[in-house]
C-alpha cells in the first residue's frame, strides 16, 4: 500500500472532536424539545381554561343569567374565599376517604390480580364475580353499608374501594399476561426460575399497565367518596354539595365542585409523579403512545 493511499485513509477517518460536538448538539436539541413539550403541556390547557372562564363570565353577565342558575366565575371565587375554612375542612375529610379507599383498592386489587394470573382455576371462579360486582349500582349498596357500619368514615372508604378496585385488578392482570413469550424464553435460557422470572421480567413489564389502572382508580375513588357522602355523610365535600343545593347557594355549589376537581387532579398528579420515579421515560412514553393509539 502506497503512502498516498494511507494518507487518504487517515484523512477519511472522522474527527472525534466533531463527533462529540454533533452528539452534544443533538443532546441539547433533545433537552430543548422535551422542555418545550413540558411547557406546552401546561400552558395550552391553562390558556384554554382561561378562555372558557372568560367566556363563562362574559356570557353570564351579557345575557343576564340569574346567579342562582349560573353564577359568574367571579361570584364563585368570592364564595370560595368567603367559605375557605369550610372548604378546606371538608376537603381534608374527603381526601382521607379518597386516599384510604384508593390504598385499600391497591392492597386488595394487586394481590387479587396476581392470584388471577398465577392460578387459572381461581381466575375462572372469581372473574365472573368481579364482573357482576361492577354491574351492581354502588348507590344501591351504600345504604347497606350505612346500616352495617354506621355514619362514620368506614362506609365512605368502602364505597370508594368498591368503585376504585376493579381497574387495579384488570389492568394488573392484563399487564402480567401481556409480556412477550420471547422474554420469558430468554429468562429461562439464562437459568432464571419461575419466581425470579416473575419479579425480574414479568412484573417490571407490567408496571406501565398497573400505573394506568392506578390512574383510573384514583379518579374513581373520588367518585366513590362523594357517593358515600351523598347517601349518608355528615361531612365532606359531597355533604357540602347537598347542603348548598338545599339552600340554593349555587356559588358555593360550584365552589365545592371546583374543590373536588382540584382534589382529583392533585391525586392524579401524585400517581403520575410516582410513575415517573419508578418507570424509565421510554416506558412511560411507550405506554402513553399505546393508550393514545387505542
Amino acid at each position: 500500500m502506497s503512502d498516498q493511499t494511507r494518507t487518504g485513509e487517515v484523512q477519511a477517518k472522522p474527527d472525534p472532536s466533531s463527533i462529540g460536538e454533533i452528539e452534544a448538539r443533538l443532546q441539547r436539541r433533545r433537552i430543548q424539545r422535551e422542555k418545550s413539550e413540558r411547557i406546552s403541556a401546561i400552558v395550552y390547557p391553562a390558556l384554554v381554561m382561561v378562555a372558557l372562564i372568560g367566556a363563562w363570565e362574559a356570557a353570564s353577565r351579557v345575557f343576564g343569567v340569574p346567579q342562582f342558575l349560573l353564577p359568574p366565575p367571579t361570584v364563585v371565587a368570592a364564595s370560595m374565599h368567603e367559605h375557605a375554612n369550610l372548604l378546606i375542612k371538608e376537603s381534608l375529610l374527603t381526601s382521607a376517604e379518597i386516599g384510604l379507599g384508593f390504598l385499600l383498592s391497591i392492597v386488595v386489587g394487586v394481590p387479587l390480580a396476581f392470584a388471577i394470573f398465577l392460578w387459572p382455576p381461581f381466575a375462572r371462579a372469581v372473574y365472573p364475580l368481579l364482573i357482576a360486582s361492577q354491574a351492581v349500582p354502588k348507590v344501591a349498596v351504600a345504604p347497606l353499608f350505612l346500616v352495617w357500619f354506621g355514619f362514620g368514615l368506614l362506609p365512605k372508604v368502602l364505597i370508594a374501594f368498591l368503585i376504585a378496585f376493579f381497574p387495579v385488578v384488570i389492568n394488573t392482570a392484563i399487564g402480567l399476561a401481556s409480556i412477550e413469550r420471547e422474554k420469558v424464553y430468554l429468562a429461562q435460557s439464562m437459568g432464571l426460575g419461575p419466581m425470579a422470572t416473575f419479579f425480574k421480567i414479568r412484573l417490571p413489564n407490567a408496571l406501565p399497565s398497573i400505573f394506568a389502572g392506578l390512574k383510573i382508580s384514583i379518579t374513581l375513588a373520588v367518585v366513590g367518596a362523594v357517593v358515600g357522602e351523598f347517601v349518608g355523610g355528615q361531612g365532606g365535600l359531597g355533604h357540602l354539595l347537598l347542603v348548598a343545593n338545599g339552600s340554593m347557594d349555587t356559588a358555593l355549589l360550584f365552589g365545592g365542585i371546583v374543590a373536588l376537581t382540584f382534589l382529583g387532579v392533585v391525586f392524579f398528579g401524585i400517581i403520575a409523579v410516582v410513575e415517573r420515579m419508578v418507570l424509565p421515560p421510554h416506558a412511560i412514553s411507550a405506554a402513553t403512545g399505546a393508550r393514545e393509539s387505542m
